[in-house]
């Protein structure tokens, strides 16, 4: 356990300390989509390390000692947390969310992370997306669509676009934080054998009423072809 508190991990210094072997978090009994997401939310990021000290009683202060001294501290202080110090957060969930499969399945990320977002520690909702006139709230985007034959290998960027489209979504506003998930189709089938990540992502087409140049005269444009 790390009871202090460690910053993100940023360039040289997260590949000092996360690059090599017994790094990253431990699985065990069906843990790789918990583990995959706490790595991505908060090994190089603090954007959401307002989940970490937020006051009591807002949230659940066992989830929340667990996921900050036992997890994401280690993490970040020597690049491996141990597979028990997840089972001890998933038991906690299962407690939480009246659902005993959160120790031994394999879930949807998005159902962590929405139990843990909102019903654990009281966060607000992060993305405002709308779609046919009619807004939500939601805490992550998953990325579907139809299979693309000209994307082989795609970037993240391409991908959150041509879902956006398909769908017909909107972002509402700007997201303090933008949560994707990437297209999956279990062990047998998978859309894409590799897909690039984008360092940087562009919203500025997925963005409502956002201010916009003509591709033909470069004025503010006024009409959009989808």
């Amino acid at each position: 356990q790390a009871p202090e508190s460690f910053p993100p991990l940023w360039n040289e210094e997260a590949v000092r300390v996360l690059e090599g072997q017994m790094k990253g978090i431990q699985g065990h009994c069906n843990s790789c989509y918990m583990d995959a997401a706490l790595f991505s939310l908060f090994s190089c990021t603090s954007v959401l390390d307002s989940m970490l000290f937020m006051p009591f009683p807002l949230c659940d202060r066992n989830v929340q000692g667990i996921l900050r001294d036992e997890i994401v501290n280690p993490l970040r202080r020597t690049g491996f947390v141990r597979a028990g110090s997840v089972m001890r957060l998933r038991e906690q969930l299962t407690d939480k969310g009246r659902c005993s499969s959160f120790t031994n399945a394999e879930k949807d990320p998005e159902e962590f992370l929405n139990l843990i977002m909102q019903q654990i520690l009281g966060i607000e909702p992060l993305l405002k997306l709308q779609s046919g006139g009619q807004e939500q709230d939601c805490y992550c985007y998953q990325i579907f669509m139809d299979t693309q034959e000209d994307l082989v290998v795609p970037t993240v960027q391409q991908l959150v676009e041509r879902s956006f489209l398909s769908s017909e979504l909107k972002l509402v506003e700007i997201p303090s934080c933008f949560i994707i998930q990437m297209p999956r189709f279990g062990k047998e089938y998978k859309m894409f054998s590799k897909i690039i990540p984008s360092l940087e992502l562009d919203i500025t087409d997925l963005l409502l009423d956002s201010p916009r140049e003509c591709c033909l005269c470069g004025d503010v444009a006024t009409l959009e072809c989808l």
